[in-house]
């Protein structure tokens, strides 16, 4: 390669962030200083290393979307990954104090008795906050300088995580507008069914109970979820359910 194609681009050390023969974005290296990372050179354009494979299209647009989400995500580094412990069960006392946090919640709110419109308006005005005073105090109050290539390679996994979570809801939405453009009758009786079903639930549960029910139960799904304790009942439902089958089968014998 001649002397003139010799051009420099920084690139971020971040372990899994990118991997080999990925082109994503890399993030901006200002908002990861006080993390302990330093920029790179690479020498470009030219060949790749020996081993090096090309990524595929799909599997770069992942790393691509990881690494933006990171990248946006950057300030609320540390409390996600506070988050993700909490959620995930690390200690043994996280699943009452998740219950005891909520229940004060919604005690508070059912106390409060706001209208539909208040409540709205402060739960914005509470993620507004939010978003202007986590990246502010987070790094003070968790110390930056004690960001580790372990907490970085967790936060890929997270970010990583969401876009996959991301890439499943858009899935699924396009799966229900492909259903309905090429079997319209079944969508329209799907449709008609489970919000029959969803609107019956709510007229015989108050809806501050259905809503403390289901925020309750997305929070302990995580940690529900990471200590196996879904699939163990899964597993003791599949098996009962066999067996069910089984004597039907010799009775029909």
């Amino acid at each position: 390669m001649a002397e003139g194609d010799n051009r420099s681009t920084n690139l971020l050390v971040s372990p899994g962030l990118l991997s080999p023969g990925s082109r994503a974005r890399p993030p901006d290296v200002r908002g990861f200083k006080h993390r302990g990372l330093v920029p790179v050179t690479r020498r470009g354009p030219g060949p790749s290393l020996p081993g090096q494979a090309t990524m595929p299209g799909p599997r770069a647009s992942w790393a691509a979307e990881t690494a933006s989400l990171e990248e946006q995500l950057q300030g609320w580094g540390e409390v996600m990954l506070m988050a993700d412990k909490v959620l995930r069960w690390e200690r043994a006392w996280f699943p009452p104090a998740i219950m005891g946090v909520v229940s004060l919640v919604f005690l508070i709110i059912y106390y409060l008795d706001p209208s539909v419109l208040s409540g709205v308006s402060c739960f914005v005005m509470f993620l507004c906050l939010a978003d202007y005073l986590v990246p502010i105090l987070a790094p003070r109050i968790f110390g930056s300088n004690k960001w580790t290539t372990e907490q970085q390679q967790r936060f890929h996994e997270i970010c990583s995580n969401l876009v996959k979570t991301r890439r499943r809801a858009v899935g699924w939405w396009k799966r229900l507008f492909t259903l309905k453009e090429e079997k319209p009758k079944m969508y329209f009786m799907t449709m008609i069914v489970s919000l029959a079903a969803v609107a019956w639930v709510g007229q015989q549960v108050h809806n501050l109970l259905l809503t403390y029910l289901i925020v309750t139960s997305l929070l302990l799904l995580p940690g529900l979820n990471q200590h196996g304790i879904i699939s163990k009942y899964i597993g003791m439902a599949k098996r009962e359910i066999n067996k069910l089958l089984k004597q039907k089968e010799k009775k029909n014998e």
